[in-house]
């Protein structure tokens, strides 16, 4: 065994296709999932898009700081240490995140193992870069650098097109067969609002299955006095809470507790600003100002046909149909072992201009979404407890992959802080900090809120997509589409320069936003349309992303050019953490109809950002 292990045994070389595409597939999952895949995660266990943006947003400090820590790695131990302890440490923290789910303070628990897993995933990105450099001779990184970006974007696919669908058909293999129920309008028609008698749900022998009070609904066209909504409208709401088909939300009673304690930004900038903002730009609901009478009114209610041994989370929304049918209470409700036989009531109400007959249509889905995602990420931790191990075995040990030696550490962090000098004396550093930091300012926004719009419930100006139809649209057709236009962006702007080509770049990176503009006005049913419209988006980001990386090259130019390039990736973090931070709080004040319009608006700080940096017109032509 010490044979084995002794220098002699252990290989300076190895042949690169045993450990370049799986090192870099590895580093590409932990970061696509803290980045994305969180996102759809926590918008299916129920977290508001405000807390989704602001916390997930904030996982984007690692590798804002990745330059301040990596010449730690430098310092101490070796590439391949470093590699190895990390892949363990990931797989520690998606096992974390998968047992922590379930929990109460789920929210709470799974934030902190994604900042493991962040924390990791930037400090393995340090070291696999680094011994990528160490590990191949000059031409074999010239060779090998296309394969490792496209097993960096097999990652990518992986992550948000695979796994999302994985945790999609757990969910729904878990769940209860869907509920279809088809409301119509009808004029001149009476329907009888009655509550539900409870006095009538009995346990049978069925399989477990979801009922509805009708899979059919007929709501007469004829107004209702907004008062008598109003009440109805407030017992549902108490009905529902009481018998806990929901929780209460805690912030506001948290507000009002707390008075005293309101700080001054909150008081005269926070605020004031949030009611600006929705006074101004919020999505107006339809106001009864000049008449006391509002769109008619059908209640559905949903329960179980017998007791469940787990928790059902049932998600309610409208599919297909006329936009004037609407649901207004009842688009998610919690069933347990308590609850079960009491019937959660939905209300759906016409809009009160109605006056002519038409449908919509609404469905029921259920299953246990803590459960599909716990399976995804125990799958996940599985996955890379295996790339521990193979890359423990078949990582080669190049001879100059060294920790620096004691003697010589002053000098070297002495000129780590020299390099950071060295960079913001470059001319033009001025255009280039705001290059860095506005070219994304719009991208930054619509990527927090892309996959929760998809997700969100018709009522609530979303496309009511299911998870696996989310996996598939932006992680297998959007990342094949972001692929094929990165492709392209490198081969012209080998061909002219990234100086000819930069303009066309900004505009791809920025005007495709306008298919979300469509989407979220027009919210098409129609699968394949809403692929389109992500496809365009994604294959324009893609090119336009190029000439930010060109860039990034370009202006870490010189001595210390590795260095400088680190800094960059810190800056071009920095500049998607600080946008995506508030977009979600932007988001659910004025609606994704107006959110979408501003991103559109927040693409010109990109345009500007071009305008003034100055770039050589050999740079990128291929020699």
């Amino acid at each position: 065994m010490n044979k084995f292990f002794s220098p002699s045994n252990k290989p300076e070389k190895r042949n690169p296709w045993l450990w370049v595409p799986s090192l870099y597939f590895a580093e590409g999952i932990p970061y696509i999932v803290v980045m994305t895949v969180s996102v759809i995660m926590y918008k299916r266990l129920g977290i508001s898009n405000t807390d989704i943006a602001l916390y997930t947003s904030w996982l984007y400090l690692p590798w804002v700081i990745k330059p301040l820590w990596s010449p730690i790695v430098d310092l101490f131990k070796t590439k391949r240490f470093w590699i190895i302890l990390m892949q363990s440490i990931i797989a520690i923290g998606l096992g974390g995140v998968a047992l922590t789910i379930p929990l109460p303070d789920f929210f709470k628990y799974t934030l902190l193992f994604f900042w493991l897993l962040a924390f990791s995933s930037a400090t393995h990105d340090i070291a696999a870069d680094g011994f990528y450099m160490l590990g191949l001779s000059q031409h074999d990184q010239a060779f090998f650098v296309g394969i490792r970006s496209t097993f960096y974007r097999l990652a990518m696919i992986t992550g948000q097109g695979l796994l999302v669908i994985l945790a999609g058909y757990v969910e729904s293999s878990t769940g209860l067969e869907p509920v279809e129920i088809k409301a119509i309008a009808k004029p001149n028609i009476v329907n009888e609002i009655v509550l539900p008698d409870t006095n009538l749900i009995q346990q049978n022998k069925e399989n477990l299955s979801l009922k509805a009070s009708s899979n059919q609904i007929i709501i007469g066209t004829i107004k209702k006095s907004k008062s008598e909504i109003d009440s109805i409208l407030k017992i549902v709401k108490e009905w529902n809470l009481k018998n806990g088909f929901y929780t209460e939300e805690k912030v506001n009673q948290a507000k009002v507790s707390h008075k005293e304690e309101i700080s001054w930004w909150s008081k005269y900038v926070a605020k004031p600003l949030e009611e600006f903002l929705r006074e101004n730009f919020g999505e107006k609901k339809v106001e009864f100002k000049k008449t006391d009478f509002a769109g008619n009114i059908g209640l559905v209610y949903f329960y179980l046909n017998q007791k469940p041994d787990k928790e059902y989370i049932v998600h309610f929304g409208r599919e297909k149909g006329d936009n004037s049918i609407n649901l207004i209470e009842g688009s998610r409700f919690i069933f347990n072992e308590k609850n079960w036989n009491k019937p959660a009531i939905a209300i759906i109400q016409l809009d009160p201009k109605l006056n002519y007959e038409t449908s919509a249509v609404f469905q029921a889905r259920s299953g246990d979404i803590p459960f599909a995602w716990k399976v995804t990420f125990l799958f996940l931790s599985a996955l890379f407890i295996l790339f521990f191990v193979y890359h423990f075995f078949i990582l080669p040990y190049p001879k100059d992959d060294k920790p620096v030696i004691s003697e010589g550490s002053k000098n070297i962090i002495s000129e780590f802080f020299k390099t950071f000098v060295l960079f913001f004396k470059k001319d033009g550093i001025l255009a280039a900090l705001g290059f860095l930091l506005f070219y994304r300012f719009a991208e930054a926004q619509l990527v927090k809120l892309a996959s929760p719009f998809l997700l969100d419930v018709r009522e609530a100006g979303g496309l009511a997509l299911t998870t696996g139809q989310v996996g598939f649209v932006y992680g297998t057709v959007g990342i094949i589409s972001l692929t094929l236009g990165g492709l392209l962006g490198g081969f012209v702007a080998a061909k002219k320069g990234l100086k000819f080509w930069l303009w066309w770049m900004v505009a791809a990176i920025n005007l495709p936003d306008l298919v979300y503009v469509y989407l979220s006005q027009a919210l098409p049913d129609n699968f394949w349309i809403i692929n389109a419209c992500v496809a365009i988006e994604q294959f324009g980001y893609g090119f336009g992303f190029t000439a930010y990386m060109l860039f990034m090259i370009y202006i870490s130019e010189g001595e210390h050019k590795t260095a400088h390039f680190a800094i960059t990736t810190g800056l071009m973090a920095l500049g998607m953490m600080i946008p995506g931070m508030f977009s979600g709080w932007l988001q659910e004040i004025i609606g994704y109809k107006n959110f979408f319009i501003w991103v559109c608006i927040a693409t010109i700080p990109s345009f500007l950002a071009v305008k003034f940096i100055k770039v050589d017109p050999e740079f990128g032509i291929k020699k």
